[in-house]
């Protein structure tokens, strides 16, 4: 019997047959060029297809001029969108999956301006919302008509194109999730002032595009169950409109998300991190499905097969959307239906490369699997022509890939590591709060090297000698960094640990703990809250502007509402000038000013870390064939590490 024969059993949504069901639900990847699809972005959704999802549906398409919501967006406004389409269908096609586009209008969640001046965004009512301070105006009932006909017309086109259907957006507080909303919608014309006339938008718009395409085309309706935000869409609101359309049969499928993008604390549900359960939203996919008789699909941290197989099983959902698992590992359903689900590279939720690099404007990528986004570079890597001895030093993120994909291409690879464990400061980051998924990356990359036939060797310390022992034909030098520690004035003996310490197990004297964070990440936060809740009273002090500045909002949002639950006091804006017994002597960044914190009885710099560089500079300097990849060329994070990794090994 199959390992996961839920998953892998086909799916019927209208008149399209999926193999299994496994979906990769719409996500922009920062692929799109002047609004059209690119050989980049095939290939992205290529190396899904061949890796045997059973749907792909591609980034949102926007519907009208005014649907712009990013510098960056695909548009399906007029026929030249078509070719684009054509190549990726056939593309998929070829390779077994199915492919759906997603339809969208953003109304007033519009992101960034499209040449630095802001657009005027328009919406149901002139309602702003919380996260992007947009101040929309009411769209006028002629504009309301062209914006329905705009889905119809667009549907059309991607029907043309021969995709197999289209994905109706009306989830995360986007304009069809306005018109429902009456905190959003306060119109009192046909389109509002009661429900029924609230859900006239969406049903107009699904019912033009039903007779537009016709009955052997899939529509099917994406819908935030609950926007978690005070002013958001209700469960219930959204679940009945569900139902209606579902019993209209304007809808071949309903896909269930939660949260909203006109929010701090709902938009951390567009993509949430490890702070959330897997599968949290399925509660919410059972009540639908138990309402209806057409398909329900279901996202919300669903990252592993034995996850989705439970849920099918259960009668739960129809399929389960894997997105950013498939953008970890786009192999994860080959790897499953063949009985190797332990080989796959799982999502551990950080948000760094995926929705990170979206925000940033960036293509997307992963940390783990830096190929992700870069397919045409790197999806498929030459063999090596001549098989070289490779010496690898450091069995952190950037020696681990390096050796797995040099390993890969037919060298002989061995791996030193003068620690107990492979993984470097990944081993040190899962010991954060909320942060021990992220320990997978080190299980991840030490199977993947493994697995290509490296060789790991710990407890083994490399020196320059050793090298010249080995005689390998290539040495890659991962060898990491240290914590660093700033030049500040110390009177006394003040206790002063860093926070690699505190991670390992040492503790500061009982009593007010000053936090020192010149970095705006993960770091001081996990180890504020880490003291916190040894008893300690915390001030976290920040050079910015306000702690967690680094790091992707929905990760950033998560973790400053447990500061504020577990009471640390955050005071931003501060260097840190000197310490001394039982004092803390700062320096505001702006001012110059002196700023002193009293009846201290220890500090934890969290003030990044220096390049262990030395075995580096000294095989450079003998003339050995010597690469350095991660931080100890310059410390920066896992992402940069393993890509550098990914580089160095694919040009031996």
């Amino acid at each position: 019997m199959a390992a996961f024969p839920h998953l892998f059993e086909p799916l019927t949504i209208g008149s399209c047959v999926l193999r299994n069901r496994v979906v990769s639900s719409g996500h922009d990847t920062v692929m799109a060029e002047n609004g059209q699809v690119t050989d980049r972005l095939i290939a992205y959704h290529e190396a899904r297809a061949e890796g045997g999802v059973g749907l792909i549906i591609v980034q949102v398409a926007g519907v009208h001029e005014s649907a712009r919501y990013t510098s960056h967006t695909l548009m399906a406004t007029d026929d030249s969108c078509i070719d684009g389409y054509e190549r990726l269908a056939r593309a998929l096609h070829e390779r077994g999956a199915k492919v759906f586009a997603q339809l969208f209008h953003p109304g007033r969640e519009v992101m960034e301006s499209q040449d630095g001046s802001r657009p005027v965004a328009l919406a149901p009512s002139p309602v702003s919302n919380e996260r992007f301070r947009v101040m929309p105006r009411a769209l006028r009932v002629s504009e309301i008509s062209e914006i329905v006909d705009g889905y119809a017309s667009a549907a059309d086109r991607v029907r043309r194109a021969g995709l197999d259907g289209i994905e109706i957006v009306a989830s995360h507080g986007y304009l069809p999730a306005q018109f429902l909303n009456e905190r959003v919608n306060r119109r009192v014309d046909e389109y509002g002032g009661s429900a029924e006339n609230r859900l006239r938008f969406l049903r107009e718009v699904l019912a033009s595009t039903r007779h537009r395409v016709g009955d052997g085309f899939v529509v099917g309706l994406r819908m935030s169950l609950g926007e978690e935000d005070p002013a958001g869409l209700e469960e219930a609101v959204a679940l009945d409109a569900c139902v209606r359309l579902a019993d209209e049969n304007l809808v071949d499928y309903l896909s269930v998300t939660v949260g909203t993008s006109a929010g701090l604390a709902g938009s951390d549900h567009i993509a949430p991190d490890m702070h959330f359960a897997n599968g949290y939203t399925v509660p919410l996919a059972d009540r639908l499905k138990a309402r209806v008789r057409v398909p329900v699909l279901v996202a919300g941290r669903i990252n592993q097969p034995q996850e989705a197989e439970r849920i099918l099983a259960e009668g739960r959902a129809d399929a389960c959307i894997m997105t950013r698992a498939l953008i970890s590992d786009p192999d994860l359903a080959r790897l499953a239906e063949s009985g190797r689900a332990e080989e796959i590279r799982a999502c551990v939720g950080c948000n760094q490369a995926c929705i990170g690099h979206f925000h940033l404007g960036f293509p997307i990528s992963c940390i783990q699997h830096p190929e992700t986004g870069r397919e045409r570079r790197f999806a498929q890597l030459t063999p090596a022509s001549v098989a070289r001895r490779v010496l690898v030093v450091g069995a952190g993120p950037a020696g681990l890939k390096a050796a797995a994909v040099a390993a890969s291409r037919g060298h002989e690879v061995v791996v030193h590591e003068s620690e107990g464990l492979p993984g470097g400061q990944v081993l040190l980051a899962q010991l954060l709060p909320e942060r021990d998924e992220f320990g997978g990356v080190a299980l991840n990359l030490s199977g993947e090297a493994r697995r290509a036939g490296a060789q790991i060797i710990t407890h083994s310390e490399v020196t320059t000698e050793s090298v010249a022992a080995q005689r390998p034909d290539v040495v890659i030098v991962a060898t990491g960094a240290r914590p660093y520690r700033p030049s500040i004035e110390v009177v006394g003996d003040p206790a002063i640990l860093d926070a690699w310490q505190v991670l390992r197990g040492q503790s500061p004297p009982a009593g007010h703990t000053v936090v020192i964070d010149t970095q705006g990440d993960w770091i001081a936060i996990g180890v504020a809250r880490t003291l916190a809740a040894q008893g300690h009273p915390v001030t976290l002090c920040v050079t910015g502007y306000a702690a967690g500045e680094s790091l992707q909002q929905y990760v950033r949002d998560v973790h400053l509402a447990a500061l504020s639950r577990e009471r640390v006091n955050v005071v931003p804006l501060v260097r840190l000038f000197g310490v001394d017994d039982d004092s803390v002597y700062l320096q505001h960044v702006l001012t110059g000013e002196m700023v002193i914190l009293s009846d201290v009885a220890g500090v934890v710099l969290a003030c990044g870390a220096e390049p262990v560089n030395e075995l580096l500079e000294s095989l450079l300097e003998s003339g050995v064939n010597v690469i350095g990849v991660g931080d100890c060329l310059a410390p920066r994070n896992v992402e940069e590490a393993v890509l550098e990794g990914l580089v160095a090994a694919s040009t031996i």
